[in-house]
């Protein structure tokens, strides 16, 4: 008979959602969705506000990537204000922009992602987080959330605190770095260095052992969207958008941000508060306009990435995919986002030199001389939009967001179909093991649902079987 079976919380994720999967009565997987469950508003309450607020509301959507919203709503401050902030002030925001890629994939690798990788998808789950990684591998768990450390500490030197700092401003920034920090930063560089090699040489390491997940963990064709600089490099804070398919044909070379809705449309569904953008020219709910952002988005639109280590990676990591280009399966997302960590840190190194961070002009001043601002960066879960509208007197009249996990909602609930299909097709009983496998399928994404983050302990679950006319057939609580 007809069964449905419900993962609700999933687990190690930042927030909260559910994912309900539907069995016909021959026990084949007919559908999987991922159902986000939180409704937060944001892009109502914004409205009457005066433009200037808006980097220190938005960044409150998030306390994991509050520095992503903060930069992205801060450059559409800065198109409204119809100023260009002064250079120093751009190293800095790249800079705490690259620190908090480090503490952010440092966080999904390490605590969110390990414990699958390096325990087993089908260990003990009371152990299978990151508590049972400092068992098993204490110096690389250690390791780990040093590095993460790392990231935040930065931000904390440039912003005075590592979460939500009032620091980026239309038309620039607040405070510069002083040089005491800049020393503590090259101080701290080297480990941080060393301890993203050890993990890309574990990784790899252990590849051999995840062969039938690179090909069922989101592996299927797609449109790949991102930034990239105007000769083509990677690019995290400002660039432009370019489209691949998973052919390696580029499909837009370079969009100018203000035209990001030629490319970009949304819709909804009534079973999830997410919203579903998707590739306009294709249209809604086709394969034509399906498209991924993220790690692996950034990785296979770029040419390069502009820094050694990260260049010597992306080399191997091409290796990968076909033709030596386009990477089409989600599971070396985990890949794609250690290289991106080592990016952020040559980059680090490379910013600490420059006498910028500790001196010249911080901030532009300008009244509201445009009426719609769009900001736009990459965050590292993926693309993400701000969009304002205001009066002649700078009040927010419209504010649009799709925020970066947003952007793969559509590749996140064909991930979980596929992972479904390929463990739970005619299984009797479905397993603790095989519902992991399932969440690990949104796990690559590193889905940023609200601000909290399930890292440690057993979270609860709840699974219901109910058959073809509704009636329960079988419950399991966790608690």
């Amino acid at each position: 008979m007809a069964q449905t079976i419900s993962i609700d919380p999933v687990t190690r994720i930042e927030g909260h959602g559910k994912i309900r999967i539907q069995l016909d009565d021959a026990g084949q997987v007919a559908d999987a969705k991922f159902h986000v469950v939180e409704f937060r508003g944001f892009e109502k309450f914004c409205v009457g506000r005066t433009y200037p607020e808006m980097p220190g509301i938005t960044m409150r959507i998030c306390g994991i990537c509050p520095i992503s919203h903060m930069l992205a709503s801060a450059k559409a401050c800065d198109v409204i204000a119809g100023v260009r902030i002064p250079p120093a002030a751009d190293k800095l925001r790249r800079l705490i922009n690259h620190a908090q890629y480090t503490q952010s994939h440092a966080l999904s690798f390490f605590h969110l992602s390990a414990p699958d990788l390096l325990l087993g998808m089908e260990s003990e789950p009371a152990t299978r987080n990151v508590v049972g990684l400092i068992l098993k591998a204490p110096d690389l768990a250690r390791k780990g959330i040093r590095l993460r450390q790392f990231g935040q500490e930065i931000i904390r030197m440039i912003g005075t605190k590592s979460v939500h700092p009032a620091w980026a401003v239309p038309g620039g920034v607040r405070e510069a770095l002083s040089a005491e920090n800049v020393q503590k930063i090259k101080a701290m560089l080297p480990e941080a260095i060393q301890t993203t090699e050890i993990a890309l040489d574990l990784l790899k390491d252990n590849y051999d052992k995840f062969s039938d997940e690179v090909q069922t963990y989101g592996d299927f064709p797609s449109k790949f969207i991102g930034l990239v600089t105007p000769d083509g490099g990677l690019e995290h804070y400002d660039g432009l958008l370019r489209v691949m398919d998973s052919d390696g044909r580029i499909i837009e070379p370079g969009l100018h941000n203000d035209r990001y809705r030629e490319i970009i449309a949304e819709a909804v569904e009534d079973w999830s508060y997410l919203k579903f953008p998707y590739y306009k020219p294709g249209g809604y709910g086709t394969d034509a306009g399906l498209y991924r952002v993220g790690p692996l988005a950034r990785l296979n639109i770029c040419d390069f990435a502009g820094t050694p280590r990260a260049d010597r990676e992306l080399r191997q990591f091409r290796r990968l995919g076909n033709g030596g280009r386009v990477v089409t399966s989600s599971f070396h997302t985990h890949y794609a986002r250690l290289i991106e960590i080592m990016f952020s840190l040559e980059k680090i190194a490379e910013l600490v030199e420059d006498p910028d961070l500790v001196g010249g002009r911080l901030r532009h001043y300008g009244g509201a001389n445009e009426e719609k601002g769009v900001g736009i960066m990459e965050a590292p879960r993926g693309t993400l939009f701000h969009e304002y509208d205001v009066d002649e007197d700078g009040i927010i009249k419209k504010v649009n967001l799709i925020v970066a996990t947003g952007n793969n909602n559509q590749a996140m609930n064909k991930t979980v179909l596929q992972i479904a299909r390929a463990y739970m097709n005619g299984k009797k009983e479905i397993t603790e093991g095989l519902m992991n496998r399932v969440e690990h399928g949104i796990r690559l994404y590193d889905p940023c649902l609200s601000c909290s983050t399930h890292a440690v302990g057993q979270m609860p679950l709840h699974i219901q079987l109910v058959d073809s006319k509704g009636e329960l057939v079988e419950e399991r609580i966790r608690d």
